[in-house]
């Protein structure tokens, strides 16, 4: 195979990309994706490996010496959002999208893989380049993958997102917590439904969720130390069918957002102790589904470290290396950090000039495709600086 240099890539990386975009699959449903990915890594001369849980797929790559084993790992899956862009690689699936760059982060690590099957023969050691299906919904892919032993006898972990709030020509990460965990709960107020205008012969369950929802903001601010940034948000609250109805029953969910384990459990015992405390005090029953998602994203201080020096000889003068603030979206990449060091970074993809100004998952996401390039830059220098340290 010839050794092109990554610039060279570039037309390939594009082409991956696009035809990616235009063939997008939902988490869990990602066959075609993972059979594209597994037909390029062959043709690579990799040994391909795929998940018996879902449609993950592994590239193996081992070079002609011994040395240290290290993961790259990008996400496959797409979103469930009707695509309004107008180029020319549009999602061809109805309701079906990338907006979320997850088909640029596939990309960018099919041209990692083929970068460095080009160089096996100089290569230390042992690289695995991980595929990894359902990243958008829980409980993920992440974790299926590691218990097929992705991870096994590892030294570090690293992967990347796309990011569009960041301009084109910045890359990004933070040491330790950087990404929140992800809970969600369902609340459900039973009481005793019954005619409006004699309020006095039922138990409304309305007003028992309204003041809950209340309660439920004084938890973050009341309950959580200031200096340990938190998330609590009710999404809805749902209960009655008619204006002159008292509601038997109310529904009330949300989110719930914490960097540290233990701010997570806090919210969650408060939840909990308000819910049955303010149904008891309305003579209501209260039913609680609390569901625990994707941990904290925690970067291992040192890997953030080596981000700092490598990235800017990696990528140049043109492009700006910054420490990121703590986002509160989440990752499944958490999991693999909480198993080996590592490091996850943010790779800047939006540019006003060219229209490039939607968020992600909106349903006119896109990014710029220069940024692929920094993608991949930023995987191989990672990788080469870990695989030659001594």
């Amino acid at each position: 195979m010839e050794m092109l240099p990554i610039e060279q890539l570039l037309p390939e990386l594009v082409k991956w990309r696009r035809y990616l975009h235009r063939h997008p699959e939902l988490s869990y449903q990602e066959k075609e994706t993972s059979a594209f990915v597994a037909g390029k890594l062959a043709e690579f001369g990799m040994e391909v490996r795929r998940s018996q849980t879902g449609y993950g797929v592994t590239g193996v790559l081992r070079g002609t010496s011994p040395g240290k084993t290290i993961v790259l790992r990008a996400d496959m899956d797409a979103l469930p959002i009707q695509e309004e862009n107008n180029t020319d690689y549009v999602s061809e699936k109805e309701g079906v999208m990338h907006a979320c760059g997850h088909d640029g982060h596939t990309a960018i690590l099919l041209a990692a893989a083929s970068y460095y099957s080009s160089r096996k023969d100089t290569l230390k050691g042992e690289l695995r380049f991980l595929f990894q299906p359902a990243e958008e919904v829980c409980p993920g892919g992440a974790l299926g993958m590691i218990e097929e032993g992705v991870l096994a006898g590892a030294d570090a972990v690293y992967g990347l997102h796309l990011w569009t709030p960041l301009p084109v020509g910045t890359v990004g990460t933070t040491p330790g917590p950087m990404m929140a965990s992800a809970d969600e709960f369902f609340i459900d107020i039973i009481g005793k439904g019954g005619h409006g205008g004699m309020p006095h012969r039922t138990v409304d369950s309305i007003v028992a969720g309204a003041a809950l929802v209340t309660q439920l903001q004084s938890i973050v601010s009341r309950s959580v130390d200031p200096l340990s940034p938190a998330v609590l948000s009710v999404g809805t609250i749902q209960g009655g069918f008619a204006q002159n109805v008292i509601a038997e029953k109310c529904r009330i969910t949300g989110t719930v957002r914490a960097f540290d384990e233990e701010t997570r459990h806090l919210i969650r015992r408060r939840i909990e102790e308000l819910s049955s405390s303010l149904a008891a005090a309305y003579g209501t029953e209260v039913k609680i589904d609390y569901v625990m998602g994707y941990p904290p994203l925690v970067n291992d201080s040192a890997e953030a470290e080596r981000f700092n020096r490598v990235a800017p000889a990696a990528l140049g003068e043109s492009v700006k290396v910054i420490t990121l603030e703590k986002l509160m979206p989440a990752e499944d990449f958490a999991y693999y950090l909480r198993h080996l060091p590592g490091c996850f970074m943010f790779v800047g993809a939006g540019n006003p000039e060219k229209g490039l100004i939607y968020p992600h998952h909106h349903s006119r996401f896109d990014f710029d495709e220069d940024a692929l390039l920094h993608g991949v830059k930023l995987l191989v220098a990672m990788a080469d600086s870990a695989l030659n340290e001594k």
